[in-house]
């Protein structure tokens, strides 16, 4: 598909966020610096109730968010580069328990992440819309592109 405006962007994930297997998902998010991946999270979060301030994760490694008993867990790998820090962060407990789990950079936590139920590639394109290229890996993914 073709995100041409960011008022897409929003609508996609308002679509997703009214799902009900939203709440037990783990979705990666892949594209470049820039692509949007942030930008759909924070669409995501919103349509799903979460109120405040929503930051990247980018140093932290990971935002938890708690909206009317759905845990959200926020990860950004990008600056992950030590395995030790996977288990030293409970990360392992995180993806074993319930929630909805967004991850962006995964690649850089590769071995250590679950398969993910959706992956959401974004790429740029010259006139700043984004293509976007959904692939559901599991019977959750499957279900949420219905």
């Amino acid at each position: 598909m073709v995100w041409a405006s960011e008022d897409e962007t929003r609508a996609f994930a308002a679509q997703l966020a009214s799902h009900p297997a939203i709440a037990q998902a783990f979705i990666e998010l892949h594209g470049e610096l820039g692509a949007g991946k942030t930008t759909v999270v924070r669409h995501l979060l919103r349509a799903l109730g979460v109120q405040g301030r929503i930051k990247s994760p980018t140093y932290a490694v990971v935002e938890p968010y708690e909206v009317e008993g759905l845990a959200i867990w926020h990860f950004d790998f990008y600056r992950f580069t030590d395995p030790r820090e996977w288990e030293d962060a409970g990360f392992r407990d995180i993806f074993a328990g319930p929630g909805l789990k967004l991850a962006e950079w995964a690649q850089n936590a590769a071995g250590l992440l679950p398969p993910a139920d959706l992956v959401v590639r974004i790429d740029m394109q010259p006139d700043g819309s984004r293509h976007v290229a959904l692939k559901a890996q599991t019977p959750l993914g499957r279900e949420l592109l219905q």
